[in-house]
């Protein structure tokens, strides 16, 4: 896709769906919040986090397969966004505004972002995980989610950590798992 192109969405998508509440449910919890921001500092996708978490949660294995228009978004908008943002200094006064708006757009891309992922993430995972222990499947589904250059040992303290606090999670809401 060259810069001048738009990508090709599907006319009807579901905003505020199951994975969107997850979303915003997992990130009311501090600890949770900064166990992906830490991964995501080391490349991982906080989008594809939430998504082998969600399916973990609800007994699913995660193939780490997605659809092409969930990528394509996730590099050319919310990655965009986000390096925009990223580029503004904090606590620089003159463009704290923008800086603020660049954040609210892309919790909005992120909102699309995992929109599209709802729209595919059944059909492409089907598989019932097999495994009865909800950390081990949300353990496996991460491992499908981690990008193939930090799946070195060294996360694998950080992605059990993660798991334990998206079951822990789970088992004080109203997800099944």
């Amino acid at each position: 896709m060259t810069q001048t192109e738009s990508l090709t969405l599907p006319a009807s998508m579901e905003p505020d769906n199951p994975l969107w509440r997850y979303a915003l449910a997992c990130w009311q919890k501090p600890d949770l919040a900064e166990a992906c921001l830490a991964l995501q500092e080391q490349g991982w996708s906080v989008t594809r986090i939430l998504c082998a978490g969600w399916l973990g949660v609800n007994g699913r294995a995660f193939t780490g397969i997605e659809d092409a228009k969930v990528t394509e978004w996730r590099e050319h908008v919310t990655g965009g966004i986000r390096s925009a943002r990223k580029s503004i200094p904090r606590h620089h006064a003159p463009t704290h505004e923008l800086r603020r708006a660049l954040a609210e757009a892309e919790l909005q891309a992120e909102q699309t972002e995992l929109a599209l992922a709802w729209q595919t993430l059944y059909e492409r995972n089907p598989e019932v995980a097999s495994m009865q222990n909800c950390t081990s499947i949300i353990v496996q589904n991460l491992l499908s989610a981690a990008p193939l250059t930090t799946r070195e040992l060294q996360s694998m303290t950080q992605i059990t950590q993660l798991a334990d606090l998206l079951a822990e999670h789970s088992r004080r809401s109203t997800e099944p798992c």
